[in-house]
């Protein structure tokens, strides 16, 4: 067994743990980061990164069965299902592969296995055989390990027909028809993927709407975009069961009246949230707190106890890889001694990459008024964008909202045509104390998309031009 020395120990190599152990180091800290499978975690390997590149085969997939609109005869499309998948694991294992030069780059020290805590100060690690292998004395610890799909009693998943997003993104081939359980993020980028690949996709939501955390209009503009499209939604809907039967899955839903619809389909994909990874990595034993699967931390990612920090999804929500980053840079930074005034979680962007685009920052307009303020709200849809237009996306709006007597901008939510890249002018906006004046007094480049930010400011008090 072998014993180690550091000033800091990363508990996991995902979005938040990589950066945490390369701004620690950076910063003159001894740091060693434990990871038991690919740096990188769950988002470069599995998630964020991969699936943006089959997202845009799915683009692709689109043009190619509307080409002729496009003045291109292409005859019929084929695909090869196999190098998709390919091309998507290709791209995963170059941003995991990037994560080591950075480690080598900065001095952070990896070390393979399973971190956990033996007290506030040693990191024990074991290999995947359970064997102590090495013992890290330290003086801080970051758990940054990750969470997990949710599994909810009656979903049977057998990671063959019942699968979670990790078997999504390697099918051997393109299911004939998908259910799809659970209509957030993920469920709603893997509706459209398949989708656009000729799937016939259910998707079945408890909640009222698609996109539940985001704006109740751009939910409902979703939910006409993937009817368009051919997606079938089922809203206040609950799975009752999802279980393999035969070549196929069967899948049992309670509707909102009551009655049972009983869905047959070739597989079934389980995308109903996460939970925490707080097992097994001595957390009770030191009593820190841990509440509903996440770690209790603060502003500055310190728990309840001296000495012991987490961040990322183990954290809790917002389940993102750039908040998971964040944390790890703010952390970091406060182990330290460096001032900083820890994580703003009002500022954070929500972004999700199906066709149309979602993103959203700040408040939703029912968020707003439950919170008492007097609003002004403009709205621009990407129809009177002539840039939308040109490229053929002119679909969806950007709505902003402003609070009314000083115009300070509350929240935005877009819908439509590289908006994951429109909302960071949101982000840098909110955080600058940017007023509704401001916005829209900012001349923006012409013809181009973020303009529709522009004109639903000055929408927002009766000055828009082009709408």
């Amino acid at each position: 067994m072998q014993t180690y020395e550091s000033d800091v120990v990363v508990i996991g190599g995902g979005p938040g743990g990589y950066v945490a152990a390369i701004r620690a180091s950076q910063l003159g800290l001894k740091t060693i980061c434990v990871e038991r499978d690919r740096l990188g975690g769950i988002c470069l390997n599995w998630g964020c990164i991969p699936t943006k590149a089959l997202l845009k085969n799915a683009e692709y997939m689109e043009f190619l069965n509307h080409a002729s609109e496009w003045g291109f005869n292409v005859g019929e499309v084929s695909v090869d299902f196999s190098k998709v998948v390919e091309r998507s694991r290709g791209v995963a294992d170059r941003m995991s592969n990037g994560i080591n030069f950075l480690f080598k780059k900065y001095k952070v020290e990896h070390i393979g296995g399973h971190g956990s805590l033996r007290s506030a100060n040693e990191v024990e690690i074991r290999d995947n055989d359970g064997n102590v292998t090495g013992v890290i004395n330290t003086k801080n610890v970051i758990v940054a390990t990750g969470a997990r799909p949710r599994m909810i009693p009656g979903i049977d998943v057998d990671y063959k027909r019942v699968i979670t997003s990790t078997e999504a993104m390697i099918m051997p081939e393109i299911p004939k028809s998908m259910v799809v359980i659970g209509a957030g993020a993920i469920g709603a980028e893997f509706a459209y993927f398949y989708n656009a690949f000729g799937a016939k996709v259910t998707m079945v939501e408890m909640m009222p709407r698609l996109l539940p955390v985001e704006d109740d209009d751009v939910s409902k503009e979703l939910a006409r975009q993937f009817k368009k499209a051919g997606i079938k939604a089922l809203t206040e809907a609950k799975v009752q069961s999802a279980k393999t039967v035969g070549d196929g899955v069967e899948v049992v839903v309670e509707k909102k009246d009551g009655s049972t619809e009983t869905i047959q389909a070739d597989v079934a994909l389980n995308a109903v949230g996460v939970v925490g990874n707080v097992e097994n990595i001595g957390l009770e034993a030191l009593g820190v707190n841990v509440e509903r699967s996440n770690i209790v931390i603060d502003k500055f990612c310190r728990t309840n106890v001296d000495g012991i920090y987490a961040i990322g999804d183990v954290a809790g929500a917002p389940w993102l890889a750039h908040k998971a980053s964040a944390e790890g840079v703010v952390v970091a930074e406060f182990i330290a001694g460096h001032e900083t005034s820890g994580v703003d979680y009002t500022n954070i962007p929500g972004c999700t990459y199906c066709h149309p685009q979602v993103a959203s920052v700040g408040l939703t307009e029912r968020a707003a008024r439950e919170q008492g303020y007097e609003l002004k709200i403009g709205k621009f849809p990407f129809t009177a964008n002539g840039k939308a237009h040109g490229i053929g996306e002119a679909k969806g709006f950007v709505k902003l909202i402003f609070e009314a007597e000083y115009g300070e901008l509350l929240g935005a939510h877009m819908i439509g045509p590289d908006v994951t890249e429109l909302i960071a002018e949101m982000g840098l906006a909110r955080s600058l104390d940017a007023t509704v004046q401001t916005i829209f007094k900012t001349v923006h480049a012409h013809p181009t998309l973020s303009e529709a930010v522009m004109e639903a400011a000055a929408d927002a008090v009766g000055e828009a031009v082009n709408f």
